[in-house]
Order: C-alpha cells, then structure tokens, then sequence
C-alpha cells in the first residue's frame, strides 16, 4: 500500500529522517525489494545499469557497521560543528537540530532493522577528471534517490548517509559483507525502518531565486 501523495508532494516532503526511524517494528523483505525494483528503472550512463544493492538485517552485521560508522562520524561532526552558516542562512536555523539528529542516529544505527548499502560495479581512478566523475556518480545517485522516494510512498524512510566510507571504513564494510573492494564501489549507507507518522512537510530552502542563473552566471 502507498501513501496518498501527489508527485509534488513526495518530492517535496521526502526527508533525512533519523529520529523519527521506527526502531520496532520489522521492515518485511517483499518491501525493501519492492523498492530497490523501482530504483532499477532510475537512468544510467550507457544504459549499463552497473549496480547492486546490500541489504543487511543480520544484527551482528548491523552492529558492526554502526561501529565502523560511529569511528568516522564522531571526529566528522567535531569538525562541522567549527563551521557555522552565516547569519540569516536557513541551514543555520536548523544547524543544531540536523546536528542532534545526526548524533541520534549514529547512537541508533545498529538498531535500525534494515541497512541498504547501493553499490556501483568498479571503482574510479584517483586521478578522474570532472567529466568521468559525473558520468559514473550519476549512474547510481539517481536509482539512490528514487529508492528513497520508493521507501517514503510507502510509509519508510532513510537517510543519506556516506560516514562508513572515510578511511579504511569501506573496505572493513566490504570484507565484513563480502563485497569485492576492488571491483565495486559502495555509494552510501540507507538506514531503512517505518517512520513515526507519515506528515512529513517541506523543508526550508535557500530561495530559488538565489541560485538560478539564466543563460549566464
């Protein structure tokens, strides 16, 4: 069963949700599926749909993750909180909150009852220019963001999270789940779980007429 939300409004209402993850209640496979099937028709580059998608129920897995997640996240968020906006910002009014929630989940994460790992088939050289980087991101960033959305029409809900992969974060995840490090890239970590109510709004942005460039910057 799907949520009764117009295109709009699932785009517009689709959060980062971490506190309001239900850590209870059990997230059936048919479900998780479901939505990594709509992902799969999300467009990549020279239709080489070069992905794969980890999903983690075991607890000691989820435990171990959550491990290697929270020996990256505690110096990260040391150092973003050194970094305020500037007065007047919108990403300042909600700075502290988007802190407390982040810490929320990394205390959380190996309770959360799925973890969705989207994978690209290879890796990037260290030296890719621009043009190479984007083609290969946007091969999997887009199934990414439409799994989310799959999830939230359905009454889930995630978070984008990057904070296992710093360092030798990744590979530990890799040989921890069997991912061959070498030839596949992890892109993110999807914390997966029911969320507490479904009336989520839309966020406060920087107006679009701040950032739109019409036919020169």
């Amino acid at each position: 069963m799907t949520l009764d939300l117009t295109p709009d409004e699932l785009l517009t209402t689709t959060r980062s949700v971490r506190k309001r993850l239900d850590l209870e209640r059990p997230v059936e496979r048919p479900v998780v599926q479901a939505c990594i099937e709509i992902a799969l028709q999300a467009p990549t580059g020279g239709n080489g749909q070069g992905w794969h998608w980890v999903v983690v129920t075991d607890r000691e897995r989820r435990a171990a993750i959550a491990e290697v997640y929270g020996a990256n996240f505690d110096p990260y968020i040391s150092a973003s909180a050194a970094t305020p906006y500037p007065e007047g910002d919108p990403r300042a009014e909600r700075s502290r909150f988007v802190t407390e929630s982040a810490a929320y989940l990394r205390q959380h994460l190996h309770e959360v009852p799925v973890l969705v790992i989207p994978c690209q088939w290879g890796r990037l050289p260290a030296d890719a220019d621009t043009a190479i980087q984007a083609g290969w991101w946007g091969s999997i960033l887009p199934a990414a963001w439409s799994f989310m959305l799959a999830l939230r029409a359905r009454g889930l809900g995630s978070a984008w999270t990057t904070l296992h992969l710093p360092g030798d974060g990744e590979r530990q995840v890799a040989e921890l789940l069997g991912i061959p490090y070498e030839r596949c890239t992890q892109a993110g970590l999807f914390p997966v779980a029911y969320t507490k109510g479904t009336d989520f709004k839309p966020a406060t942005r920087i107006p679009a007429g701040e950032l739109i460039h019409w036919d020169r910057w």
